[in-house]
Parts: structure tokens; sequence; C-alpha cells
């Protein structure tokens, strides 16, 4: 059986990502559109690990 869990620097790096994503599209740099695909690929990404507490733990610091 494969590991299936998500290194935690990859984790970090994600997240750091996502955050940087999330403040352009506040600032108005980059469309809703192309932020939400930034989380839908990094969602469909780690859908194989076993990763659901990471995937809440990661979107809910992006507050609307």
């Amino acid at each position: 059986m494969t590991d299936r869990r998500l290194k935690s620097r990859k984790a970090v790096a994600a997240t750091r990502r996502l955050s940087l994503r999330f403040d352009a599209w506040r600032r108005g740099d980059i469309s809703f559109g192309e932020f939400d695909a930034s989380v839908q690929g990094w969602i469909n990404h780690v859908r194989y690990a076993d990763s659901w507490g990471l995937r809440e733990h990661v979107l809910k610091r992006f507050v609307w």
C-alpha cells in the first residue's frame, strides 16, 4: 500500500501560495475566477492523499 500523506513542506508552500493569491484577489490584481482556479487545482492535487483535515485547516483561513 502506498503512503498517501502530504509532506509538511509542501503543505506550507501551498498555504503560502494560496494566501498570496487570496491577497492578490482582494487587492483586485487577479479575478475571483483565477483565485478559485488556484484553490480548485490544489484541492484536486491533494484529494488523493489523506487530506480532509489539511484542506479544512488551509481553507478556513480565507475569510470572505
